[in-house]
């Protein structure tokens, strides 16, 4: 059953037509004007419009042209007794699924109804598994579970669906990029591009090119036109990643085109006008940088609309198990290896190090142990010397408010082996506690 509305000035080929379609079990909704057909559309939801062409006031391609700009998803079928090959061609062109000439038979409008409506649903589910596929794609690098990071996803998913301007600030290797990815697909955008720039990767004359585009000739190597990455992002979404690297001059261009959408190629005196959204990130304190004069305060405010602050990893401790069970994953899969863990000892030390790369270090981490393992267990041995060999480590213990007393204990364990080095008689001897039940509560735990 589908919702179908007939717009035809010709009441017989309007009433039959929907008295066949009601029996077959459609709803049907008749108009005989354009303008009656637009009320219409505008209370009623529909899938499928059958479209006479030639009608007084607003003809058939006028409507199917206003009916797109409402409804976009509705498919529509055209009828005509006066239509010529090139108006069937022309309304093809523009959207029309199919054309049907008067006199039209019975079976020969019903069939083309059939594969109308069989194609709405083609291109639903399709929409459908696309989002399914974003959000997929966007969300399934995410991982973590503490408060800090469960409240940044709820940052995410409230800002996503806006047209706002995003600024990410955190330290390197903390995930910008990916939870701009994350917002980016999660938005009505996410069918557009997605477009990175890193803005501090580049001399000012290069960047401006990258940014803006440039015409052939406006500059010594400039041997063909370049489309810029704002004229790339048209309709989607600009990232760019360590904004506070850009100079004053170029902050100043960049200002202008987020207040308007508008800016020159290099070399070119036309203006291009774009809608794009703008998520920056950074690892400097951007006010701090204002303060100092090194960034201006203007641009400042237009990039501080939002500000979703990602805390280092160091700050997320209940976190690193599962990123390191998520890094242990994909790369067993990408090395053919059947990886299925970590030893105690190396879960001690990936839990107690502090991560000064963050999420990006424990990520190489991971992928350079599993390279090295030969068992189905990463060891010690295959951790880095820096992460083994580090100072001292600080002998006071910070617990999380709300874990539960075995939880505890298991950090004071782990806490322990760290300082004594993974030497269990040393450590048992500092918990004061025999050997045997120092190995009893490291059983518990595996």
């Amino acid at each position: 059953m589908a919702k179908i509305l007939i717009v035809d000035d010709d009441l017989n080929t309007c009433q039959s037509l929907a008295g066949v379609l009601s029996k077959e079990g459609h709803q049907v909704f008749e108009a005989h004007s354009g303008k009656e057909a637009l009320e219409r559309i505008r209370s009623q939801e529909v899938e499928l419009a059958i479209i006479d062409l030639m009608m007084p006031g607003m003809n058939g391609l006028e409507f199917f042209q206003t009916l797109k700009a409402l409804r976009p998803e509705v498919i529509a079928l055209m009828i005509s007794a006066q239509a010529t090959v090139e108006v069937a061609v022309s309304a093809i062109k523009i959207g029309i699924y199919d054309f049907v000439t008067k006199p039209f038979r019975l079976g020969e409008i019903k069939k083309a109804i059939t594969k109308a409506l069989e194609a709405q649903t083609l291109l639903t589910e399709n929409k459908r598994l696309r989002q399914a596929l974003r959000e997929k794609a966007s969300f399934s690098k995410i991982i973590g579970t503490s408060p800090a990071f469960v409240q940044i996803m709820d940052l995410v998913s409230k800002v996503a669906p806006t047209r706002s301007t995003v600024l990410l600030s955190g330290e390197s290797g903390t995930g910008k990029e990916i939870i701009a990815e994350a917002i980016h697909f999660a938005s009505p955008r996410g069918e557009n591009s997605l477009v990175k720039m890193n803005c501090g990767a580049l001399t000012d004359t290069l960047l401006e090119s990258e940014l803006f585009g440039h015409e052939k000739g406006a500059f010594t190597g400039a041997h063909q036109q370049r489309v810029g990455r704002f004229e790339l992002a048209n309709g989607g979404t600009l990232f760019l990643d360590e904004i506070g690297e850009m100079s004053l001059g170029m902050q100043v261009k960049l200002l202008r085109v987020l207040q308007n959408g508008c800016f020159e190629r290099v070399g070119s005196s036309r203006t291009i006008q774009v809608d794009v959204r703008i998520i920056a990130a950074t690892n400097r304190d951007l006010e701090k940088e204002v303060h100092a004069g090194r960034f201006r305060q203007d641009l400042y405010y237009r990039l501080n609309v939002i500000t979703i602050d990602i805390p280092p990893l160091r700050e997320r401790a209940e976190d690193i198990p599962l990123l390191a069970a998520y890094f242990l994953n994909k790369y067993s899969e990408m090395n053919n290896k059947a990886m299925t863990g970590f030893s105690a000892d190396v879960q001690t030390v990936l839990n107690t190090y502090s991560w000064p790369g963050n999420v990006r270090e424990l990520e190489n981490v991971i992928e350079r142990a599993v390279s090295l393992c030969q068992t189905q267990y990463v060891t010690v041995p295959d951790l880095p010397l820096r992460l083994t060999q580090s100072s001292q480590p600080d002998p006071h213990l910070m617990i999380p408010m709300g874990i539960s007393l075995d939880e505890i204990e298991q950090l004071v364990l782990e806490k322990t082996l760290l300082m004594t080095k993974g030497d269990k008689k040393a450590a048992a001897r500092l918990l004061g506690i025999s050997l045997s039940s120092l190995y009893n509560k490291l059983s518990r735990k595996e």
